[in-house]
């Protein structure tokens, strides 16, 4: 199966201020990008829900992408598959833009509610996410 925008040369600073844009015109507040040396490995910014503003942390995850990449190459050795981690960060920011591209279109329908969407990256007093949280208690609900 072909991974989604392998062949992208859109460059990830490109890409990320393009989610940036799509997140503020739909209120997302306060956006900041989380760096690894020259690299942005992640988006944080604040959902006002009237109530309250709840910080949303969204990772991106190069090393997983470029381990997949690898693999891909490896199997299918005639589609030219760059396996860089320039290539990497370009294909893990570029999916991430059509995830936040299409939960928008979700929420411009009223179909979900802003938190609704990003649950699982919620920032808790902790520093962790919610999905964190729940990974580590091995996804056992509290009744």
């Amino acid at each position: 199966m072909a991974i989604l925008n392998y062949t992208t040369t859109v460059d990830s600073f490109k890409t990320v201020s393009e989610i940036e844009y799509i997140l503020m015109k739909h209120k997302a507040k306060s956006i900041m990008k989380n760096y690894d040396g020259e690299s942005i490995i992640g988006l944080s910014f604040l959902i006002d829900t009237g109530v309250q503003q709840i910080p949303v942390r969204l990772p991106v995850k190069v090393d997983e992408c470029l381990e997949v990449l690898k693999k891909e190459k490896r199997e299918n050795p005639r589609k030219q598959i760059k396996d860089t981690r320039q290539q990497a960060e370009r294909i893990a920011w570029r999916i991430l833009k059509d995830w936040v591209e299409a939960q928008m279109a979700l929420l411009d329908i009223e179909m979900v509610r802003f938190e609704e969407i990003f649950l699982p990256y919620i920032e808790t007093n902790t520093g962790q996410t919610i999905y964190e949280r729940l990974e580590k208690k091995q996804f056992l609900l509290e009744v």
